[in-house]
């Protein structure tokens, strides 16, 4: 018997999460449909204002007033029955915005061509969604450096392999992030500063149809300043083909990977400090850890940045493929891929760095269980401090060294096959090659003995780097962002 075909109700759409569960509607708008449409029609506004202004006869200010008077009341519906008929997504839009002006519809993106809107709109908005980016990376350092702050001078044990180290401070720790989003945000800065406009370049960027319009080199080279200034840019690249370099894409993608690869980083930090229970991400007074075990605070704000940092991290590779792959003055191979990889890199990157700053803000430090694993590692750890004091009282340095790894081999058994404590230092004190020294054990092993400078480095980071940075910056200091759990 043939199966039946199955059927799909109209109302069983897909919706992107990014939109709909992690981005801000801040950042969903910049990179709208509509938000780009109507970028659309205000470079075509500014093409004809500067063709007006350097005395192309055919274009009126009348003309140019029945553009302004249309610019946001976009007929989708009219856009999409020309497109199903033409086949052209930039045509489509400029036939609509025609329909709604009649006067201006002969001189609508006179010499221009369909990157002069695409590839402009798109410049735009990546300068707009930079500019969101950093605030959002400015509210994650002020409050890593809070926490860097008020956590300086408390001793944790320190790792390396994930195996204990040495001992350092919380502070110095989270210094250790938060110099990562400094070094994002100086990168960022640097993207934004050197991000430019792509002008009105012609079919393969000769500018051979303003030329045909103007007849005039010194009005086509004015005419793409005034429109550039009109949009908000002071300079614009010196070359190109049709499009802008593809490169640039990838440039600033590269930046937002760097932000996901620092946000990863932190968040598998904490993800393994709260498996130690010494640190903890926000925990609501009424969240679900878990369906099924009900004691379970899982935490699923790191997990959910690291899931997101991944997705960065591969959708910031897409750019470079597309720069390295265009044809001579242009391919249109690029279209469908930026699309998806522009919008996509960017709303993931604002997302998780929502939740680096959520986290920050909320998380909860547990000094009693900190110090608990000081002492269970000290004595491992001050076993070089203990040599060098014996030696220096007379003792054999080898003989010592030998008596010290017994011990210790001894101690971890204790440990790891019988579950007791760490007894260490009592074996010690009971060797008679460290009886010169056995009064001095415990002073040996103060804590705050073993962490060097963390704390001074702490502030010297803070006051020589992250106050300056912040002071600068301090009006785009804001509040976390209220995410979903």
């Amino acid at each position: 018997m043939q199966e039946k075909p199955t059927t799909y109700t109209s109302g069983a759409t897909s919706q992107d999460p990014l939109v709909g569960r992690y981005a801000s509607p801040e950042m969903v708008h910049a990179f709208s449909e509509k938000r780009k449409h109507i970028l659309w029609r205000k470079l075509w506004i500014a093409l004809a204002e500067a063709e007006h202004e350097l005395g192309l006869p055919m274009i009126s200010k009348d003309q140019i007033e029945e553009m302004r008077q249309h610019v946001e009341d976009i007929d989708y519906e009219k856009v999409r029955e020309i497109e199903a008929r033409i086949r052209h997504e930039v045509m489509a839009h400029l036939h609509a915005y025609g329909l709604q002006c009649p006067r201006a519809k002969p001189i609508i993106h006179l010499g221009a061509t369909s990157a002069y809107i695409l590839d402009n709109a798109d410049l735009i908005i990546i300068r707009e969604g930079l500019e969101i980016l950093r605030r959002r990376l400015v509210g994650v350092i002020n409050e890593l450096a809070q926490q860097a702050q008020n956590h300086r001078h408390l001793v944790t044990v320190a790792f390396t392999h994930f195996q204990p180290a040495s001992l350092t401070t919380v502070g110095k720790r989270i210094s250790l992030w938060l110099q990562d989003f400094v070094l994002d945000l100086e990168e960022l800065e640097f993207r934004l500063q050197n991000l430019r406009f792509h002008g009105a370049r012609g079919a393969v960027g000769t500018q051979a149809s303003l030329m045909a319009l103007f007849d005039e080199e010194e009005k086509v080279n004015a005419l793409e300043g005034l429109v550039a200034e009109k949009m908000g840019f002071k300079e614009l690249y010196p070359v190109a083909g049709q499009t802008y370099p593809r490169k640039v894409d990838a440039q600033v993608l590269a930046c937002l990977s760097g932000i996901a690869q620092s946000a990863h980083r932190m968040a598998n930090d904490l993800r393994l400090l709260q498996n130690l229970k010494e640190m903890e991400e926000p925990f609501e007074t009424e969240q679900v850890g878990s369906s099924a075990m009900p004691q379970k605070r899982n935490p699923v704000l790191s997990e959910r940045l690291t899931g997101l940092a991944r997705y960065v991290l591969c959708s910031s590779l897409n750019p470079a493929f597309t720069a390295a792959s265009q044809w001579f003055e242009r391919t249109l191979d690029d279209s469908s891929n930026r699309r998806l990889s522009l919008p996509g890199t960017f709303l993931a990157t604002e997302a998780l760095l929502n939740l680096v700053h959520n986290i920050a803000a909320g998380t909860t430090v547990y000094p009693k269980i900190i110090d608990r694993h000081i002492r269970e590692e000290l004595p491992f750890l001050a076993m070089e401090r203990i040599l060098m004091e014996a030696a220096k009282v007379g003792g054999d340095r080898q003989i010592l060294h030998e008596r010290l790894r017994v011990h210790a081999m001894q101690a971890t058994r204790v440990i790891k096959e019988e579950g007791g404590e760490n007894d260490l230092l009592e074996r010690i004190a009971s060797d008679p090659a460290f009886a010169a020294i056995k009064e001095r054990l415990p002073s040996l092993l103060e804590p705050r003995n073993f962490i060097g400078r963390a704390p001074q480095q702490v502030e010297e980071f803070l006051q020589g780097v992250v106050e300056p940075l912040l002071k600068r910056y301090k009006d785009l200091i804001e509040k976390p962002i209220q995410i979903k759990v």
